[in-house]
């Protein structure tokens, strides 16, 4: 190992020391109420990133998931890695972003090319080619490609082949998902984050990220879907097979449960939010009771009874929309892993019962997995977007080799090198 003496080494050599090897892996979930980051240090051995940063800031400039003046999530982004970065004491200048909004399409594609004489091995650039042909004029050209999926191949009449790489044939024939989104909308999201100094590695849709931090293998493969229930909107990805089979998002969530409740109530905002996260519940309950809470240093008292009624006519709305979006995917009660609800509407009491006897499927809460650390909120299903996408971020770095020059990795902050110095003269002196 190498050692150095800390009384006659300058700064930067020690700097040097502490940055070798290093790298990180950022997620930025930019919601329309609150925007969440995630930083990670990615293990060089293992691979496993472990969470040293975490931000949250609410969020302005944005409806429904779509941004509607910059400044708001450019500051809010700017907010959210300030507090990351004051706690893993690293700056941040590149992340993987979420994005949002019922301009997400969801569409199949497929495709056939010729790759070559008999004894052609099929290669990436085979791959990739017979991916723009099946996705040529299915996209209209005001719409970006986010991610294509592929279902299944085929080569030369040989059906269900789930990579080709490598093996011999002459036609290539693709079965796949496209994912794509409206150019301006997500041109003016990685214009809010390059605002902040934040450079985009990819954008992924908020329920396909947290899919990725709260989803395992057996789930993928029996059939489930994500329903991320956000402030403005809830968004559905439901997987089978192993493959993501339909995206889809409604422009509805926890901001309208909060909304109902302040005009049904005829109180503020802040007090129905504050009722909505302490005291309504998702399942009607069959005793009426009286609550209290203080508000500028008054009582206030409203029944249960008046909650239940209206949180149940807005969760119906939302789930008879969520019903109808797995009806388009062909997968309505026929999901074996049954739902996972992440976002901060899957905070409220028995949400998980409602939408199990809604929906007629099994029903649990999102826990993000897939990494190491631990922070405050972190477990909650609120971060699992920004952790799935930190876990995107993590995965890219690793299939291109190229943490150091491409991921948020730059010279610690200030407080930061205090912060890691006093550890590493802790470490040495042991």
């Amino acid at each position: 190992m190498q050692c150095y003496d800390f009384a006659t080494t300058d700064t930067s050599a020690i700097l040097s020391f502490m940055q070798e090897g290093s790298t990180y892996a950022v997620g930025i979930d930019v919601g329309t109420t609150t925007v969440r980051t995630v930083v990670a240090h990615i293990d060089g051995a293992t691979g496993v990133p472990t969470i040293v940063g975490v931000g949250h800031v609410p969020n302005s400039g944005m409806r429904k998931g779509v941004v509607v003046n910059l400044n708001g999530p450019a500051q809010a982004i700017d907010d959210a890695l300030g507090a990351a970065e004051r706690m893993s004491g690293y700056q941040v200048d590149a992340a993987t972003l979420s994005v949002n909004g019922a301009h997400i399409l969801s569409t199949h594609a497929d495709g056939m090319v010729a790759v070559g004489a008999a004894d052609h091995e099929i290669t990436r650039d085979d791959l990739m080619r017979i991916e723009e042909v099946a996705t040529l004029g299915k996209v209209p050209a005001n719409r970006e490609i986010l991610d294509v999926i592929p279902h299944a191949y085929k080569l030369d009449g040989q059906d269900n082949i789930k990579d080709p790489l490598g093996m011999t044939g002459t036609r290539l024939e693709i079965d796949a998902h496209v994912i794509s989104g409206l150019t301006p909308y997500l041109e003016n999201v990685q214009k809010a984050a390059e605002t902040a100094k934040v450079h985009p590695n990819s954008v992924v849709v908020t329920s396909i990220a947290a899919a990725r931090a709260v989803l395992g293998e057996q789930q993928l493969e029996n059939g489930v879907a994500v329903i991320d229930m956000g402030g403005a909107t809830t968004s559905i990805a439901v997987y089978e097979e192993g493959d993501l089979q339909y995206t889809g998002v409604i422009p509805i969530g926890g901001v309208n449960i909060t909304n109902d409740l302040a005009i049904g109530l005829k109180t503020d905002p802040e007090v129905a939010e504050k009722i909505k996260l302490e005291h309504a519940s998702a399942v009607t309950r069959k005793e009426d009771a009286g609550i209290s809470l203080k508000h500028d240093g008054e009582v206030l008292t409203f029944k249960t009874s008046d909650i239940d009624e209206i949180v149940e006519a807005r969760l119906e709305e939302i789930f008879e929309a969520v019903q109808q979006q797995l009806r388009n995917a062909g997968r309505a009660g026929k999901l074996p892993s049954g739902v996972v609800l992440t976002g901060g509407g899957a905070q409220l009491k028995h949400i998980t019962d409602y939408a199990k006897n809604f929906l007629g499927l099994a029903a649990r809460i999102g826990k993000p997995t897939g990494y190491g650390g631990v922070a405050d909120d972190i477990e909650k299903p609120s971060f699992a977007a920004a952790i799935g996408l930190m876990l995107f971020d993590a995965e890219r770095i690793a299939v291109s080799g190229q943490g150091k020059k491409k991921t948020s990795h730059k010279k610690p902050t200030r407080k930061g090198v205090m912060h890691s110095l006093t550890k590493l003269f802790a470490r040495f002196k042991a």
